[in-house]
């Protein structure tokens, strides 16, 4: 499942705009290749980054992978039902799951990030 109402990068991140901010997750084949999460650690809201930034990670059951910013700006937002609950980012990735929000300081870096059937060719489908 790859929703076209926003774009993807080939680290498994998705990215949706609204208004000027990015919200930013993890994808359902990321959530499936880590197994069950089980905590999160993300970004704090103030932070300022730029794209492709180390900005926290995801442990799940089998691995601990980083967790990267696909676009430059301020941290606005995060998640904070991801700390009590991790495993939303499993059973709903693309939706309660989101992980943080990022006002966007250059909307010019959205073009550099798969449209869903871009991201889709490269899950095989």
């Amino acid at each position: 499942m790859v929703p076209n109402d926003r774009k993807y990068t080939k680290e498994h991140e998705w990215i949706q705009v609204e208004d000027g901010v990015a919200t930013i997750g993890v994808t359902d084949f990321a959530a499936g290749e880590l197994g069950d999460i089980v905590f999160v650690e993300m970004p704090e809201v103030g932070d300022e980054m730029n794209a492709e930034d180390t900005v926290g990670s995801i442990e799940s059951v089998k691995a601990v992978e980083d967790l990267f910013v696909p676009v430059s700006g301020e941290v606005v937002a995060v998640n904070e039902a991801i700390d009590a609950t991790p495993e939303l980012v499993n059973s709903d990735p693309f939706d309660t799951g989101w992980l943080f929000k990022v006002k966007l300081s250059d909307e010019s870096e959205l073009d550099n990030l798969l449209d869903a059937s871009a991201y889709d060719s490269i899950l095989g489908g």
